[in-house]
């Protein structure tokens, strides 16, 4: 294993790994180049047929290994993306995989493992607690362990992103990778500084879960006592120890973000991208408004793209608030025929598109002082709606706005 990522051994996975692969070329954003003074590209790995970036390491690292480790039967523990991957890349050479899945992870990604026929288990709440039974039953039954990150076959695979990017975008300046446990940016951040050492890799975790962020601080890997982030690939509470030096020598900064600015971000790609791109994927598009340079080549590289439809459809609720382009007001009404219409026709003449009324008559004891409507209004964004609270204000209501629920 040490006489991985080399050049050599970077270009010899670049060529495998297309037997595999989707060609995923950069996507010229004009969105977030506006947005952040830059020219952005995104490197679209959510577009990979397993969904993610993850089925470059896993095909490399299985090719790595003898008939014999193969024969034995594979296992690997993930919370989705490297699970499909490993399960794939079997399925191509003809041998069993045992994938062992926190029982937090999304079905989609449950399901779309079983499809490439391994065998799924469910254990622990985090990747970490999957991994430690997935280690047992590898001592147990002699399957040969894969590892999601920790692991230099792995991130030589994941590196060849690096090589695509390259490739098409030579002068480019800044490539901004995910950080779970640290195999994609280990690989990546290797060879961008192999093919040019003035190009800056950084990579990006969630707020949540900035395990590489401590240990670098720390100058040594160590264990975040817990997580807690949307961003379920990425939620790791160690990071490789094996890859850890090679993140020190390569990697130039780390960048956290909030989950909030995740949840925004979603609605920014399929706004302006028309991709779904998974919350750990996203954290690269999140990072962009954190950068402060200008007139630089970037590329954020989109890790991922399964999410299953219950957490997109709560993301998209969740941006929308965000955004301010869904809010709710609470007012006081006397309890008298009339008074509502009275309010909606204020609210219709600022354009404001009711979709939801809480009539609580039981908000005061004297029903005719005071009873509390809530309206739920769906609007084009902040400025919009601080208009319609003003109208409101005009016309002798006092709305508070308050928590939306939808």
């Amino acid at each position: 294993m040490a006489d991985m990522l080399t050049l050599e051994r970077f270009e010899e996975a670049s060529e495998l790994v297309k037997e595999v692969t989707s060609e995923t070329k950069l996507i010229y954003s004009e969105f977030f180049s506006n947005q952040t003074g830059n020219k952005v590209y995104l490197k679209p790995e959510n577009m990979q047929l397993t969904g993610a970036y993850k089925l470059r390491g896993a095909y490399y690292k299985i090719s790595t290994l003898s008939p014999e480790e193969r024969a034995k039967g594979l296992i690997t523990a993930s919370a989705g993306n490297h699970a499909q991957g490993v399960a794939y890349a079997a399925k191509k050479y003809g041998v069993k995989a045992v994938i062992v899945m926190p029982t937090t992870t999304p079905l989609m990604k449950v399901n779309r493992t079983k499809s490439y026929g391994a065998e799924v288990i469910l254990k622990g709440n985090v990747y970490d607690e999957a991994c430690e039974y997935a280690y047992q039953l590898a001592e147990e039954n002699g399957y040969t362990f894969i590892h999601p990150f920790d692991d230099l076959a792995v991130a030589t695979g994941q590196g060849t992103i690096a090589m695509e990017i390259f490739k098409e975008l030579p002068l480019v300046d800044i490539i901004l990778v995910p950080i779970g446990g640290g195999g994609l940016a280990t690989g990546v951040s290797t060879l961008a500084k192999l093919l040019n050492p003035k190009i800056k890799v950084i990579g990006v975790e969630p707020a949540g879960a900035n395990c590489m962020q401590e240990s670098l601080k720390n100058g040594e890997v160590l264990t975040l006592p817990g997580v807690n982030t949307i961003a379920d690939g990425t939620a790791v509470k160690t990071p490789g120890k094996n890859i850890f030096p090679y993140i020190q020598q390569n990697l130039d900064d780390i960048i956290t973000v909030p989950d909030e600015d995740l949840v925004v971000s979603f609605l920014d790609v399929v706004e302006n991208h028309k991709m779904v791109v998974e919350n750990s994927g996203l954290l690269t598009v999140a990072a962009l408004r954190r950068l402060d340079v200008k007139n630089k080549r970037i590329v954020s590289i989109l890790s991922g793209g399964n999410m299953d439809i219950i957490t997109m459809s709560s993301v998209v609720q969740q941006g929308l608030i965000f955004r301010d382009r869904i809010f709710t007001v609470s007012v006081l009404l006397p309890d008298k025929p009339g008074e509502l219409s009275k309010v909606s026709d204020v609210i219709a003449k600022e354009s404001g598109n009711v979709i939801k009324l809480e009539h609580n008559q039981f908000v005061s004891i004297n029903r005719n002082a005071a009873v509390e409507l809530r309206i739920t209004l769906e609007t084009f964004g902040t400025e919009h709606k601080n208009q319609i609270v003003k109208a409101l204000e005009e016309n002798g209501y006092q709305p508070r706005q308050v928590r939306t629920n939808i």
